[in-house]
């Protein structure tokens, strides 16, 4: 009896591991992503059918918000934008129809920015604009932990709460993780509301834990809006082990805030079933200019990846410059492709990464790509100076794309993300000197070191780079 069972038990596995196969194989995906998941679970099938429950099941034909819900937040964007429109530059057109028209991703005019580079800078403008907040403060982070920083945002949040303004905040129940439920228990008793991004009950037992909401926003009373790569810990405004964390963070008024809004709201709609509507969350902007801004919310559902593929497009509009900041690269093919081809045929094509990132791993499968750049003429910089966490790329001297997505195929596949595609060349000009200004505590690569690097770790290299679609 129990070797029949145990044959029992060896055939339920073994069907279940075809099964898997047969999944990824039908659903058509990208080569890329298939093959090292086969690998996976052809040569560690017990690892690999482990692995692939919880982080590569597709979720591109689910959705967390009906297209219907989505067009209806877009039109009370398009309500509070009340300027006459202006045309996008010419070579832009294409991407602004693609965010327009497949994105839901409207042009919005005359948005003022303030850039922050240092976290506590970020944090003590955030918190005064909190503390004068007088209808709402919407809060959207990837990652709030428990520590100085949680706490100063916390005892903001309740303040405001107490005075009678609405307070709502939403985080990453994976990112945010180190936080407990307690920690937001005055503040829900204060008449604030709290709720986390796609819930996950036992984490180490669940799909949903690949998919995570990478968004930073926050929106007060609806005129003033935050977005970039800061989420609210301690490392971002003190440093930590990798040393000071140099980022990119925006303040923004005008415009763009609406588009901000719609973000947050679809998101607390999704993960609440409550929908959020009216004049006082789309005040009619007062500020004029001639710059517009396009908000594309990406994310894992639907058909296309649209983040990706206005990534790609706005890569191959370029045609003096491609200036990237980003603590992780693992481009898809199809962006590799597009930055070798811009520096081919002579465009200024940059690559800024930090020195070493959180992960070793990462590290390596990111140093695969670089070879190839290296050989096209791409320069890279490797940031000396801390842990080079900025998101970043700068297109000649019309598009800035700013935002919380790395250059990564987490960003572009599996997360919920932000990216601001900013037709504004004052904003451009401002970027490209902080950028300049940064190359200053930079390492630029020669061939000469790069190629004699030991042909151990170069393996070592090419080994993870067959990993990058599932890190």
């Amino acid at each position: 009896m129990p070797e029949i069972l145990s044959y029992l038990l060896a055939a339920i596995y073994g069907m279940s591991i075809i099964g898997v196969i047969i999944v990824i194989i039908s659903e058509n995906r990208n080569p890329l992503k298939s093959l090292p998941w086969l690998i996976v679970l052809l040569l560690a099938p017990v690892v690999g059918l482990v692995c692939y429950f919880f982080f590569g099941q597709n979720l591109s034909k689910r959705r967390n918000i009906s297209r219907r819900a989505r067009k209806q937040l877009t039109s009370y964007v398009e309500a509070a934008e009340q300027q006459e429109r202006r045309e996008i530059p010419g070579r832009f057109r294409p991407l602004s129809h693609l965010l327009s028209h497949h994105g839901l991703a409207v042009p919005l005019y005359g948005t003022d920015y303030t850039i922050y580079r240092s976290g506590m800078q970020k944090m003590e403008a955030l918190l005064q604009d909190i503390r004068a907040a007088r209808h709402h403060v919407h809060i959207q982070y990837y990652i709030i932990e428990d520590d100085r920083a949680g706490k100063m945002l916390r005892e903001a949040l309740i303040e405001r709460a107490k005075a009678g303004v609405e307070v709502r905040v939403l985080y990453d129940d994976v990112g945010s993780r180190s936080v407990r439920k307690h920690f937001f228990d005055e503040l829900e008793q204060a008449g604030g509301e709290v709720c986390d991004f796609l819930h996950v009950k036992f984490p180490r037992f669940t799909s949903k834990v690949n998919y995570r909401n990478h968004r930073k926003v926050v929106v007060i009373d609806g005129r003033i809006g935050y977005f970039g790569g800061m989420n609210i810990a301690d490392r971002y405004l003190y440093g930590s082990e990798l040393g000071p964390w140099r980022d990119t963070h925006f303040r923004i008024e005008g415009g763009g805030v609406a588009g901000l809004q719609a973000a947050f709201l679809g998101d607390w709609q999704a993960t609440t079933r409550r929908r959020l509507e009216g004049d006082s969350y789309y005040p009619i902007s007062t500020k004029e200019g001639d710059n517009s801004l396009q908000l594309l919310v990406g994310g894992p559902l639907g058909k296309w990846r649209m983040l990706l593929k206005a990534t790609s497009l706005a890569v191959s509009r370029a045609r003096t410059r491609i200036w990237i900041q980003t603590p992780y690269f693992l481009p898809s093919e199809t962006l590799n492709n597009a930055l070798q081809t811009a520096a081919l045929a002579g465009i200024d094509v940059r690559l800024m990464l930090p020195l070493r990132s959180d992960s070793r791993c990462v590290d390596l499968a990111i140093h695969s790509y670089i070879d190839e750049m290296m050989h096209a003429g791409v320069k890279v910089y490797f940031y000396m100076a801390g842990f080079l966490h900025s998101k970043l790329m700068l297109i000649d001297d019309e598009l800035a794309v700013i935002g919380s997505s790395n250059m990564d195929f987490r960003s572009f596949e599996h997360n919920f993300e932000i990216n601001g595609f900013a037709y504004d060349q004052a904003l451009v000009e401002r970027l490209a000197a902080l950028y300049a200004e940064d190359e200053a505590h930079c390492h630029l690569l020669t061939a000469a070191e790069w190629f004699n690097r030991p042909r151990l770790r170069r393996f070592a290299e090419s080994v993870m780079r067959l990993f990058s679609p599932l890190l």
